[in-house]
């Protein structure tokens, strides 16, 4: 079968920067896949490259079995597309956006008018069609805004940050959307920097300064790192990071909540709490904790920056 989406060697470059270098994606049909890296590292210009917006520099993708380059018109009628910053016209109603996006991919008359009740539907806004989207709520116009980008039924779904900045409860709602497209056959590919959301894709791939540095479903990156993690719940979070940096500056230490954790080589019981006393940092807790996605998104990121 076909992959939904399958670059070699995908690059992008504006003058001296390299965005993506040498990226080869495999994403396979009717999966949700997570892709997941800090800020700049090249998520959002691989997307666009794979919508048929921006050209690529070298290498090849094809998408829904179409080249990005050569048949990118092609791509973008088998699409959808949502980004982080709602872009959606704030001074129509809900039934007024809906209707554009569906004039823009071509629906007409009654298939138009069935869509559109199947995305009011969908989305949990068949009461507020006659509502300015403007005024909705950041749920309200997440939800608004993924109809719009189904309204075609597209075959494939790229999200770009679709959460950011939107309440848990109606993140929790959003995803439960996307499980159902996935399950009806959906492919979605996701960048996210939830990690409670990473959790819940098929596979994930890590991108780090245009690169593809680690892959695999959520549970057997878990168990391939094999790394050991204390979590220590400190008197000061921000004394006890200070001083694990400074103590230990082989080791990945990271800020969750009100723990920190910590990993790396030379990094055990004995030598935290030897670094904590002399830093003069009480703690509540110092003990093994189980790697979760937090802990390997900063590993990665860690030994890719090292190297």
């Amino acid at each position: 079968m076909a992959y939904a989406v399958q670059t070699e060697k995908l690059t992008k470059t504006f003058g001296d920067i390299v965005a993506v270098d040498g990226l080869d994606l495999r994403v396979d049909r009717g999966e949700i896949y997570g892709f997941l890296g800090p800020n700049g590292a090249g998520k959002t210009t691989t997307i666009r490259m794979l919508c048929g917006i921006l050209e690529p520099t070298a290498g090849r993708g094809r998408v829904l079995g179409y080249d990005v380059v050569g048949q990118a018109e092609e791509i973008k009628k088998r699409i959808g597309y949502m980004s982080q910053k709602f872009s959606l016209y704030e001074d129509l109603t809900v039934a007024e956006n809906v209707d554009f996006y569906a004039s823009i991919y071509g629906l007409t008359g009654s298939l138009k008018d069935e869509r559109a009740e199947e995305i009011y539907r969908t989305a949990g806004l068949a009461g507020r069609t006659g509502q300015l989207a403007g005024t909705l709520s950041g749920g309200q116009k997440q939800r608004l805004a993924l109809g719009c980008a189904l309204v075609h039924r597209p075959e494939l779904l790229f999200l770009d940050e679709p959460t950011a900045g939107v309440d848990p409860a109606s993140r929790r709602d959003f995803w439960g959307l996307l499980y159902e497209l996935a399950a009806a056959g959906t492919t979605i590919l996701v960048t996210t920097h939830y990690m409670d959301e990473a959790e819940h894709c098929n596979r994930l791939g890590f991108i780090y300064g245009g690169k593809l540095i680690a892959e695999g479903r959520p549970d057997a990156l878990k168990a391939a790192a094999a790394a050991e993690v204390y979590k220590i719940t400190p008197a000061s979070v921000g004394d006890a990071y200070a001083a694990l940096l400074r103590g230990l500056p082989g080791a990945t230490v990271s800020i969750l909540g009100n723990n920190v954790h910590v990993s790396g080589p030379g990094v055990d019981e004995a030598a935290l709490a030897r670094v904590l006393a002399d830093a003069g940092v009480a703690y509540a807790v110092l003990e093994r904790a189980a790697p979760n996605l937090e802990d390997l998104f900063v590993m990665f990121i860690g030994k890719e920056g090292r190297s």
